[in-house]
């Protein structure tokens, strides 16, 4: 029996065997979950596909979250084949590469107004829509960054969209607490994804994490999905409205 046996997650995010949401997908399985994954258009279906029957999951299906009627149909599609879900894995972000490249002051409004669209008010409109379908006990969490609350050379408006990613979450799980849903975010420290090929310096920035850090290495996507089922389980009942770090302890140190 494992952690997570019985329960059911879908998983928001997964763009390759490099992302985030990959690993977390990697240990729900092996701890027992039924897993469903999302694809946001054609091109990562293609992706998504091959990996979700290496994986045995469930199903996938479409979520663009730039377009409200897939919001609107989210729980129908998922109810397709659940009655319930027990897990919510929210792991989106996006910015415009042009945004990642030049001064935060030269952020334009329709590039500020996309990052915080796609990687922070989709996390109020996947919960809006499916927390009807969330039991008692049930977990939502997203995937955050230290950026939020510390300037990151290069990181620009993500680190303002994973703060109101941050904020967000905090007032969801007051609101959802009443329903004894435990919402949570996860601040994974650098780890080489696709999203993270858009930050300029971004390989400087992993050299810098083995030097610097109180663990001495990088963190995997293996490491994320080892606290994402800590987040999802029961063990974690008391926990919600938090930010959990796992950055191999880069987040105690000043002046990095």
């Amino acid at each position: 029996m494992g952690l997570l046996s019985g329960k059911k997650a879908l998983i928001f995010g997964v763009a390759n065997e490099r992302s985030i949401a990959w690993g977390i997908a990697q240990q729900f399985k092996e701890q027992g979950a039924e897993v469903a994954l999302s694809y946001v258009n054609d091109s990562i279906k293609k992706r998504v596909e091959p990996l979700a029957q290496k994986l045995g999951a469930s199903f996938i299906f479409e979520m663009d979250v730039t377009n409200d009627k897939h919001y609107q149909d989210l729980a129908d599609k998922v109810s397709q084949h659940w009655t319930e879900v027990d897990i919510v894995v929210h792991s989106i972000a996006f910015a415009d590469r042009s945004d990642l490249k030049d001064s935060f002051v030269k952020t334009s409004r329709e590039g500020f107004k996309l990052a915080c669209d796609v990687s922070a008010f989709s996390l109020v409109g996947i919960s809006q829509a499916l927390n009807h379908m969330i039991p008692q006990g049930g977990s939502i969490m997203a995937m955050s960054y230290y950026g939020s609350q510390k300037v990151i050379t290069n990181y620009n408006v993500m680190g303002v969209a994973k703060a109101a990613l941050e904020a967000s979450m905090r007032y969801l799980a007051n609101d959802l607490g009443q329903k004894d849903i435990k919402v949570n975010c996860i601040s994974a420290g650098p780890i080489k994804t696709l999203a993270a090929s858009g930050i300029s310096g971004f390989r400087e920035l992993l050299n810098k994490v083995e030097e610097i850090a109180p663990l001495k290495k990088n963190v995997t996507p293996q490491d994320v999905g080892g606290t994402a089922c800590y987040l999802a389980s029961d063990l974690s009942s008391g926990v919600t409205g938090q930010v959990i770090y796992v950055d191999s302890g880069l987040s105690i140190l000043g002046g990095f």
